[in-house]
Parts: C-alpha cells; sequence; structure tokens
C-alpha cells in the first residue's frame, strides 16, 4: 500500500512520539527531552532521548533513531506502510484511500461498514458474557456443577468476575433470545458467532451450551470473543468463536487488558498457554501473565506482546506437544529482537497443576532459572537423541537451526550459532562455514526451507566400512546368514547406514532377496539410505558364484571390527560427557560407574585393535 507523501508529513507533524514511545518503555522528562532505558538493548544508564519537539528519538548507546515509523518499525517489526497505519490508528487519523484502491467509494463504504459491524458484535459480546456471568451464580443445577469445577481449580467468585468467566445453559436459545430482545437479526447474530444455523432446518441456535465461557478482551478491553470449555463429554473440549468482523484469530492475547499495567511494572511478560494456566498465576498474585488462544503464537500476537514488553518467558507445558509449540514461539519472538526466556516446570508440569501445588513463592524460584531460549533449543533439540548418534544429531541441528535463522541482531545470530556448534561438536571448518551460509541472512526464510538446506549440509557422512560391509552383505546370502547374527544393534545404530541393517535384518525374517522396491519401502523416508541403496544394488558381488566365503568372511569381520571399534569411542564420548555433568552436581556413584564402564570399555577398544592389526 502507497501513501501519499503530503498524507504521511501531516501524520508524522500531527503524530505525538512522546505518547506513542510511552507505551513501550516508561519515559521520564529531562529539560526539552524525554529520557528512558533503550527498549532496543540492555542497559543501566538511560541513554535513550526522545524529543517531542522535533519528533524522532535516538539511543546514545546502541545508536539507533529516526522518526515515529522508525520507532515502530524497529520496535514492532513493521513495515513502512504498517508503521504508517499503526500510527494513524493511535492518533485517531483515519487513513485516505490509497491510488491502488480501484473504486474508491466502494472501500470506504466497506470498511466503514465492517467498522460498524464490529462494533455491533461487540455490543452483542458484551451483552452475551454479562447474561453467561449471571447464568454462573444463578444456582440453578448445572450451573452449581460449573460453579463447583471452577472452585475445584481454585478459582473463587472474584476471580470469576474480574476475568468475566461465565457459564451458558444447556439449551438451544439461550442466547437467541436474548440477541433477539436487544433488536438483533438473525443474520447479525450468526455474524456475531454466537449464534449457528442449521441450514436443514433453516433455524438458528446458540453456539455455547453447557460449557464454561471465558471471554476474550482486546487490548482495549472490548469483548471480541470467548472460548468455552465443555462440562460434559461434549467435544471439542474448547470451542472458540469463529472469526468475525471484531476478532480475527492470531490477532489477540488472552489477559493483556488486565496484565498490561503488571508488565509494564515487572518489565517483563510471562506467556502461557491456557485459561485456566494464566488465571492459576493471576489468583496466586503474578498478574504479568498473558496467553495464546488454542493456537501457535503469530506474528500479530508477538507484535502485539513487544508493544509491552521487549523480555518474555515462555511458559508452556512441559510435555512433548508444549516443547514444540515453545520452540514456535521462539521464531516469531527472535524475529523481532526480543529478549526470551523458556521456563520448562519439572515433572512436565502446567503452570496452572505447578502452582496450586507449590506455590507462588517456588514457582518464582524456578522461573528465576528459566533457560535463555538458545540454550532451551539447544536441549530440547537433543532431548531423546544420543549426540554420538549421526543422524540424531544431525536431526537436532536441523531443528536449531531455523532458531538462529530467525534471530535479527547478526551478534548475536554469529554468537548462538557459535555455541550450538560447539554444543553439537562441530568442528569440521567447511561444514560450520555451509552452515553458518544456511543461517546468515535467513531472517525471512521459511523455516521448513532453513531445516531442508541444514538436512543437506549437516547429513551423517558414510564411513568406508560401512559402505563395504553393506555392499559385501547385499549381494551375499551365504554371507548374510554368517555375518548378521553376530552384528548387535550397537555396532550401527549411530551410523548414516542405520536403516539399511535394519532392513537387512527384516528382509532376513522375510526371507527375501534384497530388491530396489522392497529395499526402498523398508527404509522409508530416510534420504541417505535411500540415496545408497541403488548405487548398493547395481555394484557387483565381492566373490564368484562357487568361490569359498572365507576370503569376504574375513573382509567383512573386519568391517565388523572397525564399526564395533566406533561404536565403542562413540560411547567414551557419551561417558566423557556424562561425567562432567555428574561431577557438575556431586553425583559421585554416577561418577564410580561411568568410570568403571569407561576403562572396561578402553580395554575393550585396545583388544579389538590388537586383534584387528594381526589380521
Amino acid at each position: 500500500m502507497v501513501y501519499d507523501q503530503y498524507f504521511i508529513d501531516e501524520l508524522k507533524s500531527r503524530a505525538d512520539i512522546r505518547k506513542i514511545v510511552e507505551g513501550y518503555v516508561p519515559l521520564k522528562k529531562r529539560g526539552a527531552n524525554w529520557m528512558a532505558c533503550c527498549p532496543f538493548h540492555q542497559e543501566k544508564t538511560p541513554s535513550f532521548s526522545v524529543n517531542p519537539a522535533k519528533g524522532f528519538f535516538k539511543c546514545f548507546g546502541c545508536g539507533k533513531g529516526g522518526n515515529v515509523f522508525t520507532f515502530l518499525m524497529e520496535i514492532e517489526g513493521l513495515n513502512f506502510p504498517e508503521a504508517v497505519r499503526r500510527v494513524a490508528e493511535i492518533s485517531g487519523v483515519s487513513l485516505p484511500l490509497t491510488e491502488n484502491e480501484s473504486n474508491l467509494e466502494a472501500a470506504r463504504t466497506r470498511r466503514e461498514a465492517e467498522r460498524k459491524l464490529a462494533e455491533k458484535i461487540i455490543q452483542l459480546n458484551k451483552a452475551a458474557a454479562d447474561f453467561w456471568q449471571k447464568q454462573l451464580f444463578s444456582n440453578e443445577n448445572k450451573a452449581r456443577d460449573a460453579l463447583a469445577y471452577l472452585r475445584s481449580r481454585g478459582i473463587d467468585e472474584g476471580t470469576c468476575r474480574r476475568f468475566q468467566i461465565g457459564y451458558a445453559p444447556d439449551k438451544w436459545d439461550s442466547v437467541v433470545n436474548l440477541l433477539k430482545g436487544l433488536g438483533a437479526d438473525d443474520e447479525l447474530m450468526i455474524q456475531s458467532g454466537l449464534v449457528s444455523k442449521n441450514e436443514e432446518k433453516n433455524r438458528i441456535f446458540d453456539r455455547f451450551r453447557n460449557r464454561i465461557i471465558f471471554p476474550v478482551l482486546d487490548d482495549r478491553g472490548n469483548t471480541v470473543a470467548f472460548g468455552a470449555r465443555a462440562m460434559g463429554d461434549d467435544q471439542p473440549k474448547y470451542l472458540n468463536t469463529p472469526e468475525t468482523a471484531a476478532y480475527v484469530k492470531g490477532r489477540h492475547l488472552y489477559g493483556l487488558f488486565y496484565a498490561k499495567e503488571a508488565i509494564r511494572k515487572a518489565k517483563f511478560a510471562i506467556l502461557v498457554e491456557g485459561y485456566l494456566d494464566l488465571i492459576a498465576l493471576s489468583i496466586h498474585g503474578i498478574e504479568n501473565v498473558v496467553a495464546g488462544l488454542g493456537t501457535a503464537l503469530t506474528a500479530e500476537q508477538a507484535a502485539l506482546l513487544a508493544r509491552y514488553s521487549r523480555r518474555v518467558v515462555i511458559n508452556y507445558d512441559g510435555d512433548s506437544a508444549g516443547i514444540k509449540a515453545a520452540r514456535r514461539a521462539i521464531l516469531e519472538l527472535a524475529a523481532l529482537d526480543m529478549d526470551i526466556k523458556v521456563l520448562v516446570l519439572p515433572d512436565g508440569q502446567d503452570p496452572d497443576e505447578f502452582i496450586r501445588s507449590r506455590g507462588a513463592a517456588e514457582y518464582k524460584q524456578v522461573r528465576g532459572r528459566a533457560l535463555p531460549f538458545i540454550a532451551f533449543a539447544l536441549e530440547s533439540a537433543m532431548n531423546g537423541r544420543s549426540m554420538t548418534n549421526a543422524r540424531e544429531r544431525s536431526d537436532a541441528i536441523e531443528e536449531t537451526l531455523p532458531v538462529i535463522a530467525a534471530i535479527r541482531n547478526p551478534i548475536e545470530k554469529r554468537q548462538f550459532f557459535d555455541e550450538a556448534m560447539a554444543y553439537f561438536g562441530i568442528e569440521d571448518a567447511s561444514l560450520k562455514r555451509d552452515l553458518w551460509k544456511t543461517v546468515k541472512s535467513s531472517l525471512t526464510s521459511d523455516p521448513e526451507a532453513i531445516a531442508k538446506q541444514a538436512r543437506r549440509v549437516a547429513r551423517p557422512k558414510i564411513t568406508v566400512a560401512e559402505q563395504y560391509l553393506l555392499e559385501l552383505l547385499i549381494h551375499d546370502r551365504e554371507l548374510r546368514s554368517r555375518i548378521l547374527p553376530v552384528i548387535e544393534p550397537s555396532d550401527y545404530e549411530h551410523l548414516a547406514t542405520a536403516r539399511i541393517f535394519e532392513a537387512l535384518y527384516k528382509l532376513e525374517e522375510m526371507n527375501a532377496e534384497p530388491e530396489i522396491g522392497i529395499l526402498n519401502d523398508l527404509v522409508g523416508d530416510d534420504e541417505i539410505a535411500r540415496d545408497l541403496v541403488p548405487l548398493l544394488l547395481i555394484g557387483e558381488p565381492k566373490r564368484e558364484k562357487g568361490e569359498v566365503i572365507d576370503g569376504v568372511l574375513h573382509e567383512a569381520e573386519n568391517c565388523l571390527f572397525s564399526l564395533r571399534s566406533m561404536a565403542i569411542e562413540h560411547r567414551l564420548y557419551e561417558i566423557s560427557r556424562a561425567l562432567i555433568a555428574a561431577e557438575q552436581i556431586g553425583d559421585f556413584e554416577s561418577v564410580t560407574h561411568l568410570v568403571t564402564e569407561q576403562l572396561d570399555l578402553s580395554k575393550m577398544k585396545q583388544g579389538m585393535l590388537t586383534k584387528l592389526r594381526e589380521s
């Protein structure tokens, strides 16, 4: 969208830069200027200055400066037209129609109609919210059950009233009748999302029935939507308002209206997943909390949060789904150059469970130990994976690079990249160079595309011993019958070709010969295996028909000894890392066991090397 330069200049002169900046950072008057600690970098002494008379800001610490549009582009990650629209919205200035509007009058009429419809829907939402809250305290049977459930979660009457929690009766027309009484016609009721229509019977009915209602307010306090939790076995468990003229999914954060002052005071926000997580923390005096609305954090939600704080602690559920959601949230927040930490509560608990069982003091203690997001990204990527398994380590690198690519600050990006390479034990200079190229200029790239590049660059290398052993086995059924029974899973599970070894075992069970179709089916989507299988199959057998097996058997045994030696080397590497961790926490019993295993494996490796040299 292109705006006329005259309008841009006029808007810039009318905009109150002090008021806009103060929405993100508290300012203090100093002479003709207003000062604060810079919202773009960490500092203790204020060096960020705003001059309202001249309409510009400047940080003498990090060097960033500019006008009101530049400020919003930096702090919210907006492009210029988006910044213009945001300044106009804050300043109460109507946007002109752009040259690109094909029908100016129609566009103006359409926007005005949408605005008026949104206002009507908000009025209906407010009426429904008031009605549902009265129902919660009506003392009717099912309403009593809803209130009892809320009390069992530690939510008292005062909390219900503060968050406007209500109860939708188990009736088809409670809200329909309410809205009709307010003069709403069927079409408006359907557009509000409060009512659904049965096309077959051509009748409308309440969307929310026998559910606990959580109103969703925008950051100005308007009731724009609802989340509704089923009381019985109805599915889905949570039912949300569809998109309407007043509510676009992914643009709002639950609880922000209540939390924004607490966030500014605390100078950081806690981001949780659900309504009950937020409410439980609030009950225990932790107010600087916002929640998503049932979907992965969006770029719009991240930008909205950034308006109130540049620091955020992500505290999602501790299960695997919560970990994945936290990683996705990091991508959106890191793109806005925010200071991000991640709190994973013990035993996979969610915030609601944890604070109700352990209290606010212990929650604050563990929150103080929240991990910097890069440490969380590295640890979660390796969770359930072995550092010595080339494929698993490659998968972990693939998961981590999009997080690093999302970082805006080039110095931090390089620092975190180097930390990741050290963590994963990547020492090959050319590999590190290729991986750095993948993430260096990938700020706006699709994470999937970055992961694909990383997979291609970081894929584990096939060793000479494993490839030659497979070449021997794949064309020689007798050799397979002699060698496969003596191969242990630990001999190959860390190898790039692990899927092919597994496929050979399955073929033996099926009493089948290796063929391209069946092998591809068995190795699945493993790219390395699928690339290597055709090369193995077009190779020549390593012994002539009728030739004695002794020669190839000896070669296969030597390959196996080499693989076993590598496996021992990998396990020794794991032990060395585990020893460091055990010594740091003073777990001397584990230290003893690990040292004993280390000595045994070292002797075993030495014996195998001696045998290989003698052969």
